[in-house]
């Protein structure tokens, strides 16, 4: 059961990456000749008009394929003969759709499980926020000038910063009094574990109205791009270990371990479906993200080196040559191949060797 959950999760983010593709290339009248999810043979197919649907054995990747996408044609359909705006609106249709999926799960999500405004419900007493003059109540308004919306912010914020670094915050209180501190973390417990912490609590809340629940979907989405950006720039700066590295079987394990771990803490079955469910939400919004911010990576083969080669069209009014466009994507593929190769080895490592 477990494993149909998990592939469901991936299934529903390429789904939808692939369909911003289809819909925008149907929309401007581009001949789609295969509209696939999944890798590898086909399990189920079926024809409808000039696109042939197909569901594919193993529950990694999709693709939709449009006539003249990598070839010159003499048809009026083909992706290749339409204007640089049309094709760039259809390659970025797919990872702005993985942001409006993230943006939609993100309103159920908060809408039956709260949000998490950057309130402080609790400030320990001798801990450095405290001495600091920061009291329960108060609102986190900007970290080191970086103004944020969560209290997962300043969780993220603390775990990259460095164990004993100065933290410059703005705060405002309840008053609408705003001020200004630096504190410095120091080794405490928050009761479970001890590490470095200025000593402060925030959490979940209700968010009550529609009003609501769209504000902060959107700076749950906003959280999770910054979170994206920040882990990809650690990977490049070697900031993170290869362990930390996780491919779709690591990802795959972890939601594995999430699920066990709710089946156990639910009293009843309703209540374990009910968690089961939010989680998996949760990491759909994370991983549809994830997906977006990768594919607008300008490399070669993914839908940024295909961004960037249609802007060098659009400045330099020229075109480039379908064959010149072919290799320089099948160099990109190959090189992706590769770094899928090496954290589908570190994957398995993790997995199943540690």
């Amino acid at each position: 059961m477990n494993i149909i959950l998990i592939i469901l999760v991936f299934g529903i983010i390429v789904f939808f990456h692939e369909f911003g593709h289809f819909i925008v290339a149907k929309i401007n009248k581009i001949t789609v000749s295969e509209f696939s999810i999944g890798m590898g043979p086909a399990i189920f197919t079926f024809g409808k008009g000039d696109t042939k649907y197909c569901l594919r054995l193993l529950p990694l990747g999709g693709y939709c394929l449009m006539l003249g996408e990598d070839e010159d044609s003499d048809d009026e359909n083909a992706f290749s003969n339409k204007s640089v705006f049309v094709r760039f609106l259809v390659i970025a249709a797919g990872p702005v759709f993985n942001f409006i999926l993230a943006f939609l799960f993100s309103i159920i999500l908060i809408n039956q499980y709260g949000c998490d405004p950057a309130y402080l419900y609790e400030v320990a007493e001798g801990g450095p926020a405290y001495e600091a003059g920061i009291e329960p109540g108060d609102k986190i308004i900007e970290i080191d000038g970086d103004r944020i919306y969560n209290y997962r912010e300043l969780t993220l914020y603390m775990e990259l910063n460095g164990k004993q670094n100065p933290v410059t915050l703005k705060l405002e209180k309840p008053s609408g009094e705003v001020y200004e501190v630096t504190v410095t973390p120091k080794f405490m417990s928050d009761g479970t574990t001890v590490a470095y912490r200025i000593g402060v609590v925030g959490g979940y809340i209700e968010c009550e109205g529609i009003g609501n629940n769209l504000k902060f979907a959107g700076y749950e989405l906003r959280y999770w791009v910054k979170a994206t950006i920040t882990s990809l720039k650690m990977i490049v700066t070697g900031g993170v270990d290869s362990e930390d590295v996780m491919g779709p079987i690591g990802v795959g394990g972890v939601m594995n371990d999430v699920i066990e771990e709710v089946k156990e803490e639910s009293e009843t079955t309703a209540e374990a479906v009910k968690y089961i469910f939010l989680n998996m939400l949760n990491w759909c919004i994370l991983l549809s993200v994830n997906l977006g911010i990768m594919n607008l990576l300008p490399i070669p083969a993914l839908d940024g080196g295909r961004l960037l080669l249609l802007l060098i069209e659009g400045v330099t009014r020229k075109k480039i040559p379908a064959d010149k466009e072919a290799i320089i994507n099948i160099i990109g593929f190959v090189l992706v191949l590769i770094l899928m190769f090496v954290v589908l080895f570190n994957d398995v490592k993790n997995v199943f060797f540690s």
